[in-house]
């Protein structure tokens, strides 16, 4: 027992537990918006130290050596994280995050059954909580693994994985999961049970994620959250303990909130998302198109010039260019030359929720250019230019009009209402719905092919030399 432990009253322990979920709400609430994101992460990390210190200060600890180690190793780690890792490989990072937030449940769970850890109960309700924090923290784990090989397109591409009876083999290995965590609690003294267990969720995990595509991944990563803050609630309740409780059923509960409302983003339902493979590429769908026509950046810097207002619609192509620095180079031009500049965000545009945001705010773009999708689209109409930097699916008609796309009903960026549309794309490839756009070939439509970086860098360059 820690030396404090006598000399620290319970209610202690639960006030500092309720005053760090107090500082956690305060965070998610700052991280909503972009202008105060930064402390709101600041606050959250607070609230973290605190319930750490209020644990590790009343709880019995069996080996403070290896506590040590994990801070000064887990430290290490986040510090080398946090300096090398792209943002642009952001979506990728929180999914990893996510899995190992249900790892660590999962093992902790593992560790409790087999009565190494802090409790050596045997009761059905203790290996019933205990199963389902195996269940929810491995699938999480895995399921995060295929999202991070999905995003970094390692091993697994970004399209859908389907096979036949699919579904059913998902409610066939969902239902043994079941089966399992109910003889888990039927054969106390049999804790062996769990090791299948462990092994049917992390299969649940891989199928759960295989079958969804790059443009449903904001979802998924918001659903994952989630389930790594379910998981440590369930392990919360295995070592009794309130602060894990609180935090990982905030984490929970938001992640749900913020999935539910990616879903209302595409007007979708999440069995849509999860079950419906959007993104498949489907033979047969193409049909033969006019030429597009094609524009140079000297084109482009002209009918710029010409403008009074001009909207960028940042998208993926934009992060994988790394473009936001020259993006914001040529904003500040034009607005040195009396035009307006704004930014329209869609809250699907990337691979993980707010992804536009982040990137922008990395290159320091104003917080007062950004706007929303509802926000931009009353302006539209009055837009000189409407320039699309590697978005596809968010400005795509066909949710409109097209009854058989998968992306129909899905509110879009009303790029197609400006006087003039500039896209900046590599190809003509479809985007991550696996869906055609007419725009490619609208007559008010200038095609700007190339990498987006180098394109707005040779706009750049042609209004300079103007």
């Amino acid at each position: 027992m820690s030396l404090l432990a006598a000399y620290i009253p319970e209610t202690v322990v639960d006030f500092a537990y309720l005053g760090a979920a107090i500082l956690f709400i305060y965070a998610l609430k700052a991280m909503a918006s972009p202008r105060t994101a930064r402390v709101g992460n600041a606050i959250g990390a607070v609230g973290m130290l605190v319930a750490i210190v209020a644990t590790l200060l009343v709880l019995e600890i069996i080996d403070w050596k290896w506590i040590v180690v994990g801070l000064i190793a887990g430290t290490a780690i986040g510090a080398v994280v946090a300096y090398t890792v792209k943002m642009t490989a952001m979506p990728q990072m929180v999914a990893l995050l996510n899995g190992f937030g249900g790892l660590a449940s999962g093992l902790v769970a593992l560790v409790e059954v087999y009565g190494g850890g802090t409790t050596t109960e045997s009761s059905a309700e203790f290996l019933v909580i205990a199963g389902i924090s195996t269940l929810i923290g491995w699938l999480t784990f895995t399921g995060s693994l295929v999202a991070f090989a999905k995003l970094q397109e390692v091993v697994i591409g970004g399209r859908p994985i389907v096979f036949p009876f699919q579904k059913l083999v998902n409610f066939a290995m969902l239902a043994l999961a079941a089966a399992l965590i109910a003889l888990l609690a039927y054969l106390p003294d049999f804790p062996h049970v769990i090791i299948p267990l462990i092994l049917v969720a992390a299969v649940i995990g891989v199928l759960f994620v295989i079958p969804i595509g790059g443009a449903d991944m904001p979802v998924v990563i918001s659903l994952l959250n989630s389930y790594s803050g379910l998981a440590a609630a369930a392990t919360g309740f295995l070592l009794k303990n309130n602060g894990l409780i609180i935090s990982g059923a905030l984490v929970g509960a938001s992640g749900i909130i913020l999935t539910r409302l990616m879903c209302q983003a595409m007007n979708r339902s999440l069995l849509n998302v999860l079950f419906a493979a959007v993104g498949q590429v489907r033979a047969g769908e193409q049909k033969e198109r006019p030429p597009v026509k094609r524009y140079s950046a000297e084109d482009a810097a002209i009918v710029m010039e010409g403008s009074q207002l001009v909207v960028i619609v940042p998208g993926y192509g934009m992060a994988v260019a790394q473009a936001q620095h020259v993006v914001k180079e040529l904003a500040d031009l034009l607005t040195a030359r009396g035009i307006e500049v704004k930014y329209a965000i869609h809250p699907v545009a990337g691979r993980m929720p707010g992804h536009m945001n982040v990137l922008l705010a990395e290159a320091n773009v104003p917080y007062d250019q950004l706007y929303t999708m509802e926000q931009i689209n009353p302006e539209m109409e009055r837009a000189g230019v409407a320039l699309v930097i590697g978005a596809n699916d968010v400005i795509n008609p066909a949710a409109r009009t097209d009854k058989g796309s998968p992306i129909y009903g899905m509110p879009i960026i009303d790029a197609d209402k400006a006087r003039t549309l500039m896209i900046i794309k590599r190809s003509l490839s479809p985007g991550f719905a696996g869906v055609d756009n007419d725009l490619f070939y609208a007559d008010k439509t200038m095609m700007l092919f190339g990498d987006a970086k180098a394109m707005v860098s040779d706009i750049v360059a042609a209004l300079k030399a103007g």
